[in-house]
């Protein structure tokens, strides 16, 4: 059982990250710290399938004679890392584009705390 543990340990921080990110974006009120728990799950989520993607003592997909191998097994899939890290770009936009609405919403109402925030749009 520890074997277990200890061999995927990267799956067991990206679990944590997880956690983290989601109670971050369901318990904390204020709304910078939901985005920042946004931020955490979105950098898990591209953390496992990059994770789940890698492949030991494989080298990446061009032909070389110098190998001496034109096995696809010896090789590793470049498109996961290719639509992670245009995860990663999207990622970005995002928080942009939020961190923006933030500043507007602070703006107009003078605060960032959820209950308050509602009871104000009312």
């Amino acid at each position: 059982m520890i074997d277990f543990v200890i061999g995927h340990y990267g799956y067991w921080f990206v679990i944590a990250l997880l956690t983290i990110g989601l109670w971050g974006m369901l318990a904390k009120k204020n709304l910078v710290k939901k985005l920042i728990g946004m931020n955490i799950f979105q950098a898990s989520v591209i953390m496992f399938y990059i994770a789940s993607t890698t492949k030991w003592n494989a080298t990446v997909p061009i032909i070389d004679p110098a190998v001496g191998s034109a096995d696809a097994t010896h090789y590793i899939n470049p498109l996961p890392h290719t639509l992670m890290l245009t995860a990663i770009v999207v990622s970005v936009a995002t928080t942009g584009v939020a961190f923006a609405l933030l500043i507007m919403i602070y703006r107009r109402f003078k605060t960032l705390d959820e209950p308050t925030l509602l009871e104000r749009m009312k």
